[in-house]
C-alpha cells in the first residue's frame, strides 16, 4: 500500500482559507471512524431494545442536572406523556437507523447529521455547568459524526458512491436532484 500524500482538501471560512494533505490512509480510516461510531450508535439503539424496558422520562426527569441550560425544558417534555411515548419509540429506532446508515455507508450526511444532533441533545441534558464538563465524550461523539459528515465517509467504501451514480432519466441522480448531495456522502 501506497503511504504517498495525494489527497488535497481545503476551504474557506471567515475570509480564511484552510488548506491540507491527507494522508493516503485517510481514507481507510476515515471507514474505520464511520464504521466504529455507527457500531456504537447501532449498539446503544439495541440494547435500548434488547435490554431493559426503556424509559425517556427517567433521563428527561431525573438524569438531568440541575444546571443544565435545559433542565427545565427537558423536565418539562419528561412530564408530557405523549412526548415521552414518543421518545421511547424515536430514540432507539433512531439510533438503529442512524448506525445501520453508517456501517452501510448510505445517506452518511444525513445520518451523521441525525448523530450529531442526538448527542447534542444528551451533552446539553448532561452538563452541569462546571466549565471541566465542557468537554465530554458526547460532544466528542458529535464531533465524530459531524467529522464523518464533512469527509463525504459514504463515499469511501460506501453505498453513497453507488446511490449518487445510479441513473434516473438518463442522468446521474445526484444532478437530476443536486439536494441529494447534503444528504448522501
Amino acid at each position: 500500500m501506497s503511504t504517498k500524500t495525494t489527497n488535497e482538501f481545503g476551504g474557506e471560512i471567515g475570509g480564511v482559507t484552510l488548506l491540507g494533505k491527507a494522508h493516503s490512509l485517510s481514507a481507510l480510516f476515515i471507514v474505520m471512524l464511520r464504521a466504529t461510531i455507527g457500531g456504537m450508535i447501532l449498539f446503544a439503539g439495541l440494547g435500548k431494545i434488547t435490554g431493559e424496558a426503556f424509559d425517556a422520562s427517567g433521563y428527561l426527569v431525573h438524569g438531568v442536572d440541575a444546571a443544565s441550560p435545559v433542565s427545565g425544558l427537558y423536565a418539562a417534555m419528561g412530564s408530557t406523556a405523549w412526548f415521552v411515548e414518543f421518545a421511547n419509540v424515536f430514540v432507539p429506532a433512531t439510533q438503529l437507523l442512524i448506525g445501520m446508515a453508517l456501517i452501510a455507508g448510505a445517506f452518511v450526511r444525513l445520518a451523521a447529521l441525525g448523530g450529531a444532533m442526538q448527542m447534542t441533545l444528551f451533552y446539553l441534558g448532561g452538563w452541569s455547568g462546571d466549565a471541566l464538563a465542557l468537554f465530554d465524550s458526547t460532544l466528542v461523539y458529535a464531533v465524530v459524526f459531524l467529522t464523518v459528515a464533512a469527509f463525504g465517509a459514504g463515499r469511501v467504501l460506501g453505498l453513497d458512491a453507488y446511490i449518487e451514480r445510479l441513473e434516473v432519466g438518463g442522468q446521474a441522480l445526484v444532478e437530476k436532484f443536486p439536494v441529494l448531495r447534503y444528504v448522501l456522502g
